[in-house]
């Protein structure tokens, strides 16, 4: 099924916790995760970010707002326990919990919406909310449409780039991921092979111990087998076993499969693999804002 929102697990959450006994937090989880039968793939999803997991995340924000409307209580770290309130909630068997059955409590309310200066402008401009997801998981949501959409900023203008500045454009990326040693010395070897489809050649490491030969193609159709058969046999001339091929486009399904199961280690990166790259790298772009997101320190606080 898939996993329930935070709200959905409201109920069966501080039923696990009825029986008046400390729990820890793992095991919570996994009680969750066997009650609404998710699989290990569900439970493994990770956020946009990859800093926790969806599951995990919104455990955690149920048991967020029942600390604040009073139902249950941190006993130590990652350790809570439900309080006399919160049995009392339990004993009146409610068909369901929800941010809207909270806010009876003291406290809630207010924890779900802070205080702010509010201007004419929210008054008129107030936005509804999905009031099933959380605010990290909104944040995360809107963190990845911007950069979605900046990918796609990013490849049209590339689109209006000549060939050459692409080819440079191609090592920037690369030398900034940890390739090619300097970006001078990368430099140095753009458009001077001059033979079969080689754009470039750069050092795998800072020594110079590999060499890694790149196709920069700037296309809008996907690339074919035939262009990538082309390449695995311009590295045989070269006797090299290593190559990327970058594409403002995509890749056929059997442009993917001609890298498969051969002796050559040869990436294919599309164009929205390459405008992720440079977004995260800082090729091309520039931060605007940073917005950081903390947590409490249950260390700080844990008494001896």
């Amino acid at each position: 099924m898939p996993i329930p929102d935070f709200q959905t697990l409201m109920l069966p959450l501080l039923r696990v916790y009825a029986d008046g006994k400390e729990h820890i937090n793992s095991a919570v989880t996994d009680a969750l995760a066997l009650h609404f039968k998710l699989t290990e793939e569900e439970r493994a999803q990770l956020l946009p970010s990859g800093s926790d997991s969806v599951f995990k995340n919104r455990v955690a924000w149920a048991k967020s707002h029942f600390t604040a409307a009073g139902l249950l209580e941190r006993q130590k770290m990652g350790v809570y326990k439900i309080t006399p309130r919160g049995s009392d909630v339990v004993r009146q068997k409610p068909s369901a919990i929800n941010l809207k059955f909270l806010d009876q409590f003291p406290g809630h309310l207010e924890f779900r919406t802070p205080r702010k200066k509010q201007t004419p402008l929210d008054k008129n401009h107030n936005e509804p909310r999905d009031e099933t997801v959380t605010p990290q998981a909104t944040m995360e949501s809107a963190h990845e449409k911007l950069r979605n959409g900046l990918a796609a900023e990013i490849l049209q203008q590339i689109a209006n780039c000549s060939p050459t500045f692409f080819e440079r454009l191609v090592l920037d990326v690369i030398v900034k991921m940890g390739y090619g040693g300097s970006r001078q010395d990368a430099g140095e070897h753009v458009g001077k092979s001059g033979d079969e489809g080689i754009d470039a050649i750069i050092n795998e490491d800072k020594l110079g111990l590999d060499v890694i030969y790149i196709q920069a193609k700037r296309w809008k159709n996907a690339i074919g087998s035939g262009e990538i058969r082309n390449f695995i046999g311009a590295l045989s001339g070269k006797r090299a076993k290593k190559g990327i091929v970058i594409t403002t486009s995509d890749f056929t399904k059997d442009a993917k499969k001609a890298v498969e199961g051969i002796d050559y280690k040869i990436v294919l990166i599309d164009g929205l693999t390459l405008a992720t790259h440079m977004i995260d790298y800082n090729v091309g772009v520039s931060s605007v804002a940073t917005y950081e997101i903390k947590k409490m320190d249950s260390d700080y606080f844990a008494e001896e």
